[in-house]
């Protein structure tokens, strides 16, 4: 099981890879590395969602890359950042682990998802 996780996790980082590639690209080849990332990125969503709960796994992923997209924009590009924008991705966060912590445990019991 947790190797599906780690596929969510996978998804989730080459999500990032292409949302910022989709504001960011301005050559034929960054266009080219942006559509590489979009189907590696629901490759391997696809693939999580074939063992673990697709509601589950999806609601992890666009969580993953939302956070990691809005901490890439502020490392890398310089947005502003806030104290509210910070509170509400630990919000998120806390929210994605609740939501894998309750999909162990009812893989745990024995009710496969």
């Amino acid at each position: 099981m947790y190797v599906e996780w780690l596929k969510v996790f996978i998804a989730a980082i080459f999500e990032v890879l292409w949302v910022i590639g989709l504001k960011h690209s301005d050559h034929f080849l960054d266009w080219i590395g942006t559509v590489v990332a979009i189907f590696i990125s629901f490759y391997y969503l696809i693939m999580a969602g074939r063992k673990l709960s697709v509601g589950t796994v999806y609601a992890v992923f666009v969580g993953l890359g939302t956070t990691g997209t809005v901490l890439s924009e502020i490392v890398f590009f310089k947005e502003p950042v806030s104290y509210i924008k910070l509170i509400l991705i630990g919000i998120l966060l806390i929210g994605i682990i609740g939501l894998k912590w309750t999909s162990d445990l009812e893989f745990k019991k024995g009710r496969e998802i």
